[in-house]
């Protein structure tokens, strides 16, 4: 069993030395495209499925193509061998495990900005508080003035009607003491009226110069 075991490693190498020759001379590329998220998927040493299978690729393991030949591709795997799998495993968009660090990120800072919006939005919501409570502050305080402007304008009212009255009174007062002057005025003119023609008249002393 180890001899044959043996001899099995010693084919696959023999078999892979025109391909190793081959890829001597080209330069490494940067890895391109990446295994299908549907593996574990066996690779063979040739494009067809008549090849024996030489190992495996991890679902997720970013590959370089190199060529393909009907339905194989040619790719070049992390551990730097070239070897033939389907190419329906192989795709050009990152796998889901190539792209959970990036959507890993993205979530790291979605979920940064979204607790500074509610940091700044409780932020806008303790100033908006604070400047509706100096408002309020303010409403109160004009309304405090209303209510005593208000006070003051019944009380000026109140002495304005009073003083009205009061004046009003006067002015009857007044009338009443013109028309009891003038009264008495007339009454006394119609007194001595009719007593003067009644008095006596004195006689003029006549001077005699002889």
């Amino acid at each position: 069993m180890r001899k044959l075991a043996m001899g099995c490693a010693f084919s696959a190498i023999l078999l892979s030395l025109p391909a190793l020759a081959q890829d001597a001379g080209q330069s490494a590329t940067d890895s391109d495209h990446w295994v299908s998220d549907d593996l574990p998927t066996f690779v063979r040493s040739g494009p067809t499925d008549g090849y024996r299978i030489v190992g495996t690729l991890q679902s997720g393991q970013p590959v370089t193509v190199l060529e393909t030949q009907g339905d194989y591709t040619r790719v070049r795997g992390p551990d730097g061998d070239a070897v033939w799998l389907q190419s329906r495993f192989v795709q050009a968009e990152p796998s889901a495990q190539a792209r959970v660090p990036d959507l890993q990120a993205r979530v790291d800072e979605l979920t940064e900005r979204l607790d500074g919006i509610d940091d700044e939005w409780n932020q806008r919501v303790a100033d908006m508080r604070e400047e509706l409570e100096g408002r309020q502050a303010q409403v109160d305080e004009l309304q405090t003035d209303n209510n005593r402007l208000n006070e003051s304008y019944s009380h000026a009212e109140s002495r304005m009607r009073e003083m009205q009255a009061r004046l009003d009174t006067q002015e009857e007062d007044l009338l009443l003491r013109y028309f009891l002057y003038g009264g008495g005025v007339a009454g006394a003119g119609l007194i001595l009226g009719l007593l003067v023609p009644h008095l006596p008249k004195r006689r003029r002393k006549r001077d005699r110069w002889f």
